[in-house]
């Protein structure tokens, strides 16, 4: 292999999974890679070890997330005008202190007590959909069980009435993963989603207004620091940051986990084995497997030096977490699916910083759940198809895996 073989922009690569052969090659032959792109643009920097990953994530002040400097999705230069928000941002493309200000007022809903507060009901929606699904005999455990939860919960998290949480559904695919065939739609339609979406959360906002209830959505409309509380706007970007990084890449953990899972069948076996002993474990381990978001993008706000290489003020920089879970460095055999493994500081979450994931305590109790639940009713599985990824180089997803339980 050379350094000219690899190709991050090629979605097609992605759909045969994750490139880890491409991701191994950069760690041991170049950790920092300017990467080329096509039409003349000026390329981006790929970041691979665990080490440097972690690094970029922990420095807002050197490496922007802020729209205004290029946001953090999309390696490639665009042409098409982002949405205009006003003065409002999602929570992901901004920088401190705006983000710290934000971040301490949607704080005030995901309190370890609300948060908590949810695993009863979480236990209760896993055990109907999989007695559902187990019923059949047959499922397309994505679309009948790993989509499922994740719907129900946020749904739950954000006051969507039960009936109305397929709209998530339909909404995050059109936004997220429109360069898929089976979910492409065109870009009128993606920016449409968000507009049916922001329309829904200011009616929910409303109703909540008028009757707050002991949910996330009244927290938020309620939260207030010196002062200073969310715009309309602020709320709606906020309700979709919710409804697709809530929904999507909780989905695709819990896909992935089954995947893993059926290619490792001894591994299921220590699971269903010892379920108490190993699930703590084995919930970090389909983490790290799974890296649902592959990357984010920075921006160099100044000129910098990492790891002995030079960056200059204005250049894009991308870091994997896809290839930083996989780095031999830190992880023992990474390539080896260990529903035992301790230590396991992935970086599945982001790695700490100002940017670490919100609902880190939810997705991981979702998984936790959800297979613990399994566990318990499903010794044997068996694939009924072949697994397929989504084509996304920034989404590591898993748009359909037939299964039968007995």
């Amino acid at each position: 292999m050379e350094l000219s073989d690899i190709d991050l922009l090629d979605r097609d690569m992605f759909t045969r999974g994750v490139p880890h052969e491409w991701f191994t090659y950069l760690r041991h032959n170049a950790p920092i890679y300017h990467h080329p792109e096509p039409d003349g643009g000026p390329g981006f920097w790929v970041i691979t070890k665990y080490r440097d990953v972690y690094a970029v994530g922990r420095d807002a002040h050197t490496y922007s997330s802020d729209q205004d400097h290029g946001g953090v999705v999309g390696l490639e230069e665009v042409t098409v005008a982002p949405p205009d928000y006003g003065d409002a941002k999602i929570m992901l493309t901004m920088d401190p202190p705006q983000h710290t200000r934000y971040r301490k007022l949607v704080n005030k809903g995901f309190t370890p007590r609300m948060i908590n507060a949810l695993e009863p009901l979480i236990r209760e929606r896993s055990v109907k959909i999989l007695d559902d699904a187990i019923a059949r005999g047959d499922c397309d455990f994505v679309v009948d069980v790993a989509a499922e939860l994740p719907l129900q919960a946020i749904a739950e998290l954000i006051g969507v009435p039960f009936e109305d949480r397929h709209k998530l559904f339909d909404w995050s695919n059109r936004m997220i993963g429109s360069e898929d065939p089976e979910y492409m739609v065109a870009e009128t339609d993606a920016f449409s989603a968000q507009f049916e979406m922001f329309v829904y959360a200011g009616e929910l906002a409303e109703q909540r207004k008028a009757e707050p209830r002991d949910d996330i959505m009244s927290a938020l409309l309620a939260a207030e620091i010196e002062g200073d509380k969310l715009t309309p706007m602020e709320f709606n970007l906020f309700f979709l940051l919710l409804a697709v990084a809530g929904n999507e890449t909780t989905r695709n953990a819990i896909s992935h986990g089954l995947n893993a899972f059926l290619e490792h069948p001894e591994q299921y076996e220590e699971l269903v084995g010892d379920i108490d002993g190993v699930i703590p474990t084995a919930t970090e381990e389909i983490l790290r497997w799974a890296s649902p978001v592959m990357y984010f993008r920075r921006n160099v706000m100044q000129d910098t030096t990492l790891s002995g290489v030079d960056f200059k003020a204005g250049e894009k920089v991308s870091i994997w977490y896809c290839s930083a879970n996989r780095d031999e460095e830190v992880f023992e055999d990474p390539f080896t699916f260990d529903v035992r493994r301790s230590p396991n500081e992935h970086l599945a979450f982001g790695g700490g910083g100002p940017h670490f994931c919100l609902g880190a305590s939810l997705a991981r109790m979702e998984v936790r759940v959800l297979f613990e639940e399994l566990a318990q009713r499903v010794p044997h599985l068996t694939r009924r198809g072949d697994t397929q990824p989504l084509r996304s180089n920034f989404i590591g997803g898993i748009k359909h895996l037939p299964v039968a339980f007995s």
